[in-house]
């Protein structure tokens, strides 16, 4: 392992030489969540116009909102001064090219491994599954009525966000 992480050690000498954020708290600055995936080319502080400190940023395959999704709101809400939540997909998902049938029979192919007791929350239907997401936040009985939910789908090829309605 050693070398594999040489060139993030190198760059992080750098970042910290110049580290400006230790006076930043904890907690959510701009009051939100954004629920998004973990695709490399989203840069969601950069895309919603915020910095850090701002909000909290909780990635995963397909910005799905799962149980441990859920849990970190709950903390990050009772905690972190969250009032509003953004759930963020994006355009040209992997996990919305595929069922879970077929990833497990992928992996399994590939590299011999079986998978199946995982469930990858795959998104065949996306404006579904960001519909049934949103629900499943807004009807949380650990969450306040009021907290402020919202979804929108980010063009990974224009930069945009579409607002969508539920």
């Amino acid at each position: 392992m050693t070398g594999a992480f040489d060139d993030l050690l190198a760059a992080n000498e750098a970042y910290a030489a110049t580290f400006s954020h230790a006076g930043l708290s904890g907690r959510a600055a701009r009051g939100l969540a954004v629920v998004t995936c973990m695709d490399s080319r989203i840069d969601p502080l950069g895309l919603l116009g915020l910095k850090a400190g701002d909000a909290k940023i909780l990635r995963n395959a397909g910005a799905r909102v799962t149980e441990d999704v859920l849990r970190t709101l709950v903390l990050a809400v009772y905690l972190l001064d969250v009032h509003r939540v953004l759930v963020m997909p994006h355009t040209d998902c992997r996990m919305a090219k595929s069922t879970d049938e077929e990833v497990h029979e992928l992996i399994a192919d590939r590299y011999g491994v079986d998978t199946r007791s995982i469930d990858f929350h795959t998104v065949p239907d996306q404006d579904a599954a960001l519909r049934h997401d949103l629900q499943k936040i807004r009807s949380s009985p650990f969450l306040p009525a009021d907290l402020a939910v919202g979804g929108a789908i980010y063009d990974v090829r224009t930069g945009k966000l579409l607002l969508v309605e539920s």
